[in-house]
């Protein structure tokens, strides 16, 4: 018995978006995206110093005045959990300062 072939019809592929960022691709706004960035970049700083200091999470912790479980979320690049406040609130607990640069998009 002999099969009868379907003839299949390939839709065209849905054209690919381009971001400049990966911030670019996940938020809603330039703003956000910007608010992003920011907030990653500080705590990929935090992170260094934890990390270079050698600290546990329990130490790192307790010289950032936050839970462990905080400090969990922040060296696991969680993002979404912290705002600018919170992360410019632990640097300066660290005993580090944090400066904004202002550049033209």
């Amino acid at each position: 018995m002999k099969t009868a072939k379907r003839k299949t019809s390939k839709k065209p592929a849905p054209p690919v978006e381009s971001f400049a960022s990966v911030w670019d691709a996940l938020a809603d706004t330039p703003e956000q995206a910007a608010n992003l960035r920011a907030r990653s970049e500080l705590m990929r700083q935090i992170t260094a110093i934890v990390k270079e200091s050698n600290w546990t999470q329990t130490e790192a912790a307790q010289r950032c005045g936050v839970t462990q479980p905080r400090i969990n979320d922040l060296l696991r690049g969680r993002v979404s959990r912290f705002s600018l406040d919170a992360l410019v609130n632990i640097a300066t607990a660290m005993g580090r300062e944090v400066h904004f640069e202002l550049q033209a998009a």
